[in-house]
């Protein structure tokens, strides 16, 4: 999906996009909590029998996963899709990383919330496979910055301990963000993208 990103553009959002059985069960998740909701009030805001809603997803579980899945696969997929337009410049990909994360969790609030919040929910392999993308994730702000350490365009003397202090605070916007607020998700993220440049100890040139 990167090479998609990469055409359409990373930077944008449309209407949701989760299947509806996955798009109503992301709703109830938000408004109860994954325990908090039952299989028949998701089979039953999605006008489907029980019976039905288990033809596609066989459990209450394996909606959280799917939901899940998909904005792990998106949020990376849109990740690489940014670093790749940066090119070679750090600064360049630490903006552009940085940006990506902000938009991606002020547009998709409610699915990042969800990926972030129920991780306590998920059970056996889809947990670790939830952690191994996490941890992926990460990782690409951990080189970014490190790479900026190591050509001295960053001055930090704490790289691990910053890239995950600035992941930390791009994805918190998810639990907060309301587009009725005062700033866009785009005006938003050019102030995290100075932001983040005074952690890492670079120059900072606003675009406002």
């Amino acid at each position: 999906m990167a090479k998609t990103h990469a055409k359409t553009g990373w930077r944008s959002y449309s209407s949701s996009p989760l299947p509806p059985i996955l798009e109503t069960a992301l709703a109830c998740f938000v408004e109860h909590g994954y325990h908090g909701t039952s299989i028949r009030e998701v089979a039953a805001r999605a006008e489907l029998s029980v019976p039905g809603l288990y033809y596609h997803y066989p459990s209450k579980q394996a909606l959280l996963v799917a939901i899940v899945s998909h904005a792990m696969d998106d949020l990376w997929d849109r990740s690489t899709a940014a670093l790749e337009e940066s090119g070679d410049d750090v600064q360049r990909r630490l903006d552009a990383l940085v940006e990506c994360l902000v938009l991606f969790h002020a547009h998709r609030r409610d699915l990042a919330f969800i990926a972030y919040s129920e991780i306590r929910s998920l059970t056996g392999e889809a947990r670790t496979t939830y952690i191994g993308a996490r941890d992926r994730q990460q990782r690409l702000m951990d080189q970014v910055v490190e790479d900026g350490v190591a050509q001295k365009v960053f001055t930090t003397a704490y790289p691990r301990e910053v890239s995950r202090a600035i992941v930390t605070m791009c994805t918190g916007v998810s639990q907060w963000y309301s587009a009725k607020g005062e700033h866009s998700p785009q005006q938003l993220a050019q102030r995290y993208r100075d932001m983040t440049r005074m952690t890492v100890g670079a120059q900072i040139e606003s675009q406002l």
